[in-house]
């Protein structure tokens, strides 16, 4: 039995389950929350469409895991003890100068407009504040203490920063010069910005 065969009978839940978060993560990205359908994933990820219900059980699991998986991705380097601000902007970094590109998380993230459903809209500010969440503790941020809260909004001010950028460069916007404007242009400037915010101390 071929892999795609597997996929597509669902014998392999770990490759079905990617399978199908990949297939919906493009879809939400480019068509919304509300207009995406169950069944144009399946379609999409060459899967039955019970299978979704099997392992996600509705459209809106299926949608939280496209997010936690966005989240792991944003983050996962984050939770490493030894990371430092300057690992954290030049992971940052590495979602900017080398996009657009659909399938980023950033670039999923800013095109999941308002669903128009509660769950969705609150599984996005989740993740967005979970991400946020990990920057600000690498930059100094303790929840216990009243002296480092600044580092949370400044983690969201970077935040904002990236999803601008992200939006100026897509396709639908592209501004130039910032559209057209390559590694070399980006990297000394945005570190700068990144690392005034976020400096420890």
């Amino acid at each position: 039995m071929s892999d795609d065969d597997v996929v597509r009978t669902g014998r392999d839940s770990a490759a079905t389950r990617r399978s199908l978060v990949k297939a919906a993560r493009r879809r939400f990205a480019t068509d919304g929350y509300r207009a995406t359908t169950v069944r144009q994933i399946a379609a999409d990820a060459g899967v039955n469409v019970a299978l979704i219900n099997r392992y996600f059980v509705s459209k809106e699991g299926l949608f939280e895991a496209c997010m936690l998986s966005t989240s792991d991705e944003l983050d996962i380097e984050m939770r490493t003890p030894s990371t430092t601000v300057d690992e954290v902007i030049t992971k940052m970094l590495a979602h900017l100068v080398h996009g657009p590109d659909r399938d980023d998380p950033l670039q999923l993230l800013l095109l999941l407009r308002s669903s128009g459903d509660d769950a969705a809209d609150a599984a996005r500010r989740r993740v967005l504040l979970q991400f946020a969440r990990g920057i600000a503790t690498v930059a100094g941020h303790e929840p216990d203490d009243p002296r480092s809260q600044p580092f949370l909004l400044r983690a969201e001010l970077a935040i904002s920063m990236l999803l601008g950028i992200v939006m100026l460069r897509s396709s639908s916007a592209a501004v130039e010069p910032l559209a057209g404007a390559g590694p070399a242009d980006l990297e000394g400037p945005l570190r700068a910005a990144l690392r005034a915010l976020l400096a420890e101390g």
